[in-house]
C-alpha cells in the first residue's frame, strides 16, 4: 500500500498552478522574437527594395530632360540623385548605372550606345539588354531607330540578424523611359558627343 504522504504529496502536484505561466513563456517566447526580428528585417528589405526602384526611375528620369548631357561632372550629379533618394540607408556598396539604348525595327534587345555608373564604365557600348514586349513595339517600318534611357540600381542589401541564414541580397531594379526633349539623349565624352545624331 501506498505511503499516505506520498499520495497527498503527488494530489498537491497535481493540483498545482505556479509555474504554468513560466513554461508557456519559455515555448512562446522563441518564436516571438523569431517573428518580431524577422519582421524588422523583412520591412527594411521592402523599403530599401522601394527605394532602389525609387532610384532607377530617378536617374532615369533626370537623363530624359537632356538633349546632351555635356560632360562627367553633369553625369556624377545624375547618378549622385540615387543617394539622396536612398538615404537614410547607407550608400556606400550601391551601383548606379544610366545608359541609353537604340533599339531597331524586329529586334527584342536594345544595343548600348553610352552608359556611365557611379562604380566604373557601366555597360559595354554595343552590348545588348533585353527588352519587355511593350518596348519593342516603339520601334517600327516608319519609325525604325528608338533611343531609350535605362536606369539601374543594384543595393547589397546585408540583414543585421538573418545575415548568418541568408547572406548579402543583392536588390536589382532597373527602369527604360524615353527622351522627352529630343529623339535620343546625347553624352559628350572627352569632347564627342555620343550617339553624333540621331
Amino acid at each position: 500500500m501506498a505511503n499516505p504522504g506520498l499520495r497527498g504529496r503527488l494530489r498537491r502536484f497535481v493540483r498545482e498552478r505556479d509555474g504554468v505561466s513560466a513554461v508557456e513563456f519559455a515555448l512562446i517566447l522563441p518564436f516571438m522574437l523569431t517573428l518580431y526580428l524577422g519582421g524588422s528585417e523583412l520591412g527594411d528589405g521592402m523599403a530599401i527594395q522601394f527605394k532602389a526602384t525609387l532610384a532607377a526611375r530617378t536617374v532615369a528620369d533626370l537623363a530624359t530632360q537632356y538633349t546632351n548631357i555635356p560632360d562627367l561632372t553633369t553625369m556624377n550629379q545624375i547618378l549622385g540623385a540615387a543617394s539622396t533618394v536612398v538615404t537614410p540607408y547607407a550608400t556606400a556598396n550601391m551601383t548606379v548605372t544610366v545608359s541609353e539604348l537604340q533599339l531597331t525595327n524586329g529586334s527584342a534587345t536594345g544595343s548600348v550606345k553610352w552608359s556611365a555608373s557611379n562604380s566604373g564604365n557601366g555597360r559595354a557600348v554595343n552590348s545588348t539588354f533585353p527588352l519587355p514586349t511593350a518596348m519593342q513595339a516603339l520601334a517600327t517600318a516608319t519609325n525604325p531607330t528608338v533611343y531609350l534611357i535605362l536606369g539601374e540600381v543594384t543595393y547589397p542589401y546585408t540583414p543585421a540578424m538573418g545575415y548568418a541564414i541568408t547572406g548579402t541580397i543583392n536588390i536589382y531594379e532597373d527602369v527604360v523611359f524615353s527622351p522627352r526633349l529630343a529623339s535620343c539623349v546625347q553624352y559628350t565624352i572627352n569632347g564627342t558627343a555620343t550617339p553624333p545624331s540621331c
